[in-house]
């Protein structure tokens, strides 16, 4: 009877259900979703030393800045990584080096190697790199190509016609699309290709493909631009699509575009994300690697409607040096704000959080009521409580270029996106010397924009966290660019001598917005600065002096140069 018992108490306490033994936490280092699936879909180590890019600013122009920053940050890499990367290839694995953002993305791991990479001192963090679909926007209808004499009226609700009867088509601009991919025979965007001479295509420089494993209608590591989902397709559309028969559907008309397959039939990690900013930061040839990369064949600005949301492996710093790499080298990042609806603080995925992107939000095709779906500030995720959007643009029913040489009309902020960046293209042409000076840039296309007041969201007035500083008008922004246009002149010369002062710096920083510009002097010693008017600090190698900068015409700068070298100065028309 006693056996019996002693049974039944042993059967008793087996059943007993035991409490959950809790996983260890994961290292400080390693993010709380890479540790939960230990690593088995790849992961990306981002390195402690990462590039102070800051003295790019101070450089002439958007050539020199790209050089600098193709240099700086690839050195930096190059002094960092080595000692990682033999022990990852040491285990076998298959690796990719990243220099835009200092990483190295790692195909596969386990929990012993995640604690063994986090534990170096090298090492600032591990992130995830699953890859998951982006819920893009799909097409709302297709139709036929619409009358020869068709302007899309959400191009003139931006005011585009406008500046095109300026002369100003985005002549000289080249914009520079990461997405789904691109269908670049369509007719709206053939002619517009950068690899595209009327005659013959070449894709070195023009075009690279992210994705390297099969699937849906791209193949792996495609040789030419290909779009197996329509979404990029229509975004370039938007930017700069005519066929220059039939349709009108692009903001910057005479833009040239190069592309990046960042997705997957929609779906995008943070390696490809990365992948494509690095390419856009030096473009290298079909099949070459980043070591052929050439700065100088970067585009002036990229479009970017798509975001890398916590489930996809970015938490908030991911992708910020990469976008803060583009800004150094003078790349005009614009981002759409998401899709996230009316919610406060959803503004909350990169690269649409970072103060160095332009966000944008989403309003109607002719209207300005702002779009239910538009994601709103302010940007909390990262703690910052940074006001987002910063502009808004049509994003509702917006008829573009689709798959197959069709068309078709779609939503998001995905289609506001592609409206900033060829308005920022038509700038461009019409005012050369706001390009890659983003500060004043950004300046001009806020001081513009359509005012929308808002008090929701912790806003008061404008700007705020609904519409930013409200709807672009790009009319009126090539206007102000063409008005405050200022040159300052001058010539500087050796102290003690009358011998000119050749190759001299000379820079100006705006008291107003902060803005800098520079130059050098030539042979003679002149120099010649084109800026916004206003008041200036001007520095040179032999003095600092404030300068009234006046709208519409030349200032001269004085300098210690004895007075008959100023007289052809002086003197001149």
């Amino acid at each position: 009877m006693r056996g019996r018992f002693l049974l039944a108490l042993v059967l008793l306490v087996l059943m007993v259900p035991r409490p959950a033994i809790a996983a260890p936490p994961p290292p400080d280092k390693i993010a709380p979703l890479l540790w939960e699936e230990g690593g088995s879909r790849g992961f990306l180590v981002i390195l402690k030393a990462q590039a102070d890019l800051s003295a790019a600013y101070r450089l002439p122009d958007k050539a020199s800045r790209a050089r600098w920053v193709y240099a700086r940050l690839r050195a930096t890499a190059a002094r960092t990584q080595g000692p990682l990367l033999i022990l990852l290839r040491a285990r076998g694995l298959k690796v990719r080096p990243f220099y835009i953002v200092n990483a190295i993305y790692v195909e596969r791991g386990t929990p012993a190697l995640l604690r063994e990479v986090a534990a170096r001192p090298d090492v600032a963090r591990l992130v995830a790199n699953p890859r998951l679909p982006a819920g893009l926007p799909t097409p709302e209808a297709r139709a036929a190509p619409q009358s020869v004499t068709t302007i899309e009226p959400n191009l003139t609700h931006i005011g585009a016609p406008e500046v095109w009867a300026m002369g100003y088509r985005g002549q000289g601009i080249v914009i520079g699309g990461q997405d789904t991919g691109y269908a670049w025979t369509h007719p709206a965007l053939r002619r517009h290709y950068r690899g595209w001479d009327g005659s013959e295509a070449s894709h070195d420089y023009n075009w690279h493909d992210a994705i390297h494993e099969a699937n849906g209608d791209c193949p792996a590591d495609s040789t030419e631009p290909c779009d197996d989902y329509g979404h990029g397709t229509h975004t370039m559309g938007i930017a700069l699509g005519d066929d220059g028969e039939t349709h009108q559907i692009g903001v910057a008309p005479e833009a040239e575009w190069i592309g990046c397959r960042n997705m997957n039939e929609g779906v995008g990690s943070p390696a490809t994300y990365l992948e494509c900013f690095e390419f856009f930061l030096a473009p290298y040839p079909i099949g070459g690697s980043p070591d052929e990369g050439d700065p100088a064949l970067a585009p002036d600005i990229t479009t970017n409607s798509w975001a890398c949301p916590p489930d996809e492996g970015c938490d908030a710093e991911t992708l910020a040096a990469a976008v803060a790499a583009e800004r150094a080298a003078g790349i005009f990042t614009v981002v759409a704000a998401g899709n996230s609806g009316s919610g406060c603080s959803t503004v909350s995925d990169p690269p649409a959080i970072y103060a160095d992107a332009f966000t944008i939000g989403a309003t109607g095709r002719t209207d300005d009521e702002l779009a239910s779906f538009s994601s709103r500030g302010p940007v909390t995720v990262d703690e910052s409580g940074r006001r987002k959007p910063d502009l808004t643009a049509p994003g509702v029913s917006i008829y573009s270029a689709h798959l197959f040489d069709g068309y078709a009309t779609m939503s998001g902020t995905s289609m506001a996106t592609p409206h900033v960046a060829g308005a920022t293209a038509l700038l461009w042409s019409a005012a050369p010397y706001l390009q890659a000076h983003l500060t004043a840039t950004t300046y001009v296309l806020t001081a513009t924009a359509v005012p929308i007041p808002s008090t929701a969201c912790s806003s008061e007035g404008v700007p705020n966290n609904l519409y930013g500083w409200g709807r672009v008008d790009v009319h009126h922004a090539v206007t102000m660019a063409l008005a405050e246009r200022s040159t300052l002149v001058g010539r500087l010369c050796e102290p003690t001598s009358s011998e000119p002062l050749s190759g001299a710096v000379v820079l100006a920083r705006s008291q107003t917005i902060g803005e800098l510009w520079s130059t050098r002097t030539a042979a003679d010693g002149r120099f010649t600065l084109t800026v916004l008017a206003g008041t200036y600090l001007l520095t040179t190698p032999q003095m600092t002096t404030t300068v009234e900068a006046e709208a519409g015409g030349e200032t001269l700068v004085l300098s210690p140069c004895l007075w008959h070298l100023w007289l052809p100065l002086v003197l001149r028309e």
